[in-house]
């Protein structure tokens, strides 16, 4: 997964140094963070970069930067991940994305996000995916939708990373296997 995907709209790549300013920017955006513990610093950013890079050289797919082809400008990422953490469902591969608000509800998220689950399953090879978020979250879980994921409600689980009392604690998973749909 390492080569980079083109959509109608999307150029979906590795990063570059141009992409810090503009996903510090992202990431400091109250309205994108709104379903995160909270906006990110310049400082937390850059190391989430260095961990998507050593994620693609350790598994050869990772979160993607996307890019405008036509503006030619960065708006985010869409991919896979592997989570760290421990849940029930786990060992899985995460698809998820985050997009600059001012890309939101052009259906470029949905758009990504089909181009990354087929290479997922015909080049990657991959059982299933998996995509999770809080409950709240409906804009997130429209995109899970859109692309033929299904919810499992014997899934969804209390995010450890966050403390017992948080609001946004409580998760929904979702689930999608080959040829279910996209």
């Amino acid at each position: 997964m390492q080569g980079s995907l083109t959509t109608d709209r999307l150029l979906l790549r590795r990063w570059r140094d141009s992409d810090r300013i503009p996903f510090q920017k992202i990431n400091a955006d109250p309205r994108v963070m709104e379903f995160f513990p909270a906006p990110l610093t310049p400082e937390e950013t850059d190391k989430g970069i260095a961990r998507i890079e050593q994620h693609f050289d350790r598994y050869s797919f990772g979160l993607y930067a996307a890019e405008l082809i036509e503006a030619e400008t960065f708006i985010g990422f869409i991919g896979l991940n592997v989570p760290t953490f421990e849940a029930p469902f786990m060992p899985a591969v995460e698809i998820g994305w985050r997009l600059a608000y001012d890309c939101w509800g052009q259906g470029l998220a949905t758009e990504g996000a089909r181009a990354v689950v087929h290479r997922a399953f015909e080049r990657l090879g991959l059982a299933s995916l998996v995509s999770f978020t809080t409950t709240a979250n409906l804009r997130s879980r429209r995109v899970m939708e859109k692309i033929g994921m299904v919810h499992d409600p014997t899934g969804d689980f209390d995010h450890p990373r966050l403390p017992e009392d948080h609001p946004l604690r409580r998760h929904v998973l979702y689930r999608l296997y080959p040829h279910a749909g996209v």
